[in-house]
């Protein structure tokens, strides 16, 4: 049979995620609930694409258009997500998506393609493995022997935290806490926050697979993480803490509480997610002994287009960091999501 390309319909979900279990090179990030999260959440159009035989998927690639003034005009694979690109069982299917996702450009009017997390390795393809890393390791099922894996002085902060009976983890569903916590923390980094709807559309569609963990301290909460589980992998993947989190070693304790949390359901890998080079959170994995990987973002230009460099690390959005750092709680909470849903 002819292999071609098809968009994903909502009677597809199934198969689609069956795929993505079963491939290699899939991640969390390909799920088919990211379409509804993103197109719910922001209102961007998606084209989340497979390539089939018959009945049979051999390939995915979930695309999302944003269209900004501010931002540029862009498909990336997969938008708010540090993971995409096509995820195939055969070359031919892999190349049949890229060429349907090239095609897209002209047709979409977007200046370039973006896949995240890939390499492309096809001519006229252009790549940046300079930016961020990403920190992985397993997850050793003996307790004595996972924190053994941690580094000498970033053990000693674990362990003093462990021993305080004034802190506690706990699992829950709510994610009014958690939100609270989070968007504090990135008010303070000087960035922009997701809508508490994105929050509460994918612990909707996801279920299971994400979940929230808030550490207390005397019934106050200091620390919250909502983590995404995949195949043998758990990925702490949006964090929030309260002033007082890093006196009281509450972020080291919640970490260590997610590892023993992923042992409790099996899983064996601890995927801390990806760091921009020479920032706080990525010399504070290296502290808990995980080595970097430079992870590799594949470009496709429109002719005339330029590499885009939307990070805060960008010298030229230093004044806006400084100054949304200064800004009110309440306010940056309403003016964020407008701009961040633009970023992707």
């Amino acid at each position: 049979m002819t292999l071609t390309i098809r968009a994903l319909a909502p009677s597809d979900k199934a198969a689609w995620d069956e795929f993505a279990d079963a491939c290699p090179d899939a991640s969390f990030f390909h799920r088919a609930g990211w379409k509804d999260v993103i197109e719910q959440s922001f209102g961007h159009k998606t084209h989340f694409i497979y390539a089939a035989r018959g009945s049979e998927i051999e390939g995915v690639l979930p695309l999302t258009h944003i269209k900004s003034r501010l931002f540029g005009n862009a498909l990336i694979s997969n938008a708010f997500c540090v993971g995409g690109g096509p995820a195939a069982s055969s070359s031919e299917a892999r190349d049949l998506l890229l060429t349907h996702a090239a095609n897209l450009l002209p047709a979409t009017g977007a200046d370039f393609l973006e896949i995240r997390g890939a390499s492309v390795e096809r001519e006229g393809w252009l790549e940046k493995s300079d930016l961020y890393s990403t920190f992985e390791r397993p997850i050793d099922e003996d307790k004595d022997a996972n924190l053994k894996q941690i580094p000498r002085k970033q053990r000693a902060v674990v362990r003093k935290a462990l021993k305080a009976d004034d802190l506690e983890a706990v699992t829950e569903e709510n994610i009014d806490v958690f939100y609270a916590l989070y968007a504090l923390s990135v008010r303070n980094l000087g960035t922009p926050v997701y809508g508490k709807k994105f929050f509460a559309n994918l612990k909707k569609e996801f279920g299971a697979a994400c979940e929230i963990l808030t550490v207390r301290c005397n019934g106050q909460a200091l620390s919250s993480v909502m983590s995404f589980y995949f195949r043998d992998k758990v990925l702490p993947y949006y964090t929030g803490g309260a002033f007082e989190a890093r006196r009281k070693g509450a972020n080291d304790y919640m970490y260590w509480k997610v590892m023993r949390r992923a042992v409790e359901r099996g899983v064996s890998n601890f995927d801390f997610g990806r760091s921009k080079k020479g920032t706080g959170p990525y010399s504070f994995k290296k502290n808990w002994g995980f080595e970097p990987r430079p992870i590799v973002h594949s470009f496709l230009l429109k002719p005339g287009s330029e590499l885009p460099n939307v990070n805060p690390l960008n010298p030229k959005y230093k004044l806006f960091i400084n100054m949304w750092q200064r800004l009110p709680l309440p306010l940056a909470n309403v003016i964020g999501p407008h701009i961040v849903r633009n970023i992707g």
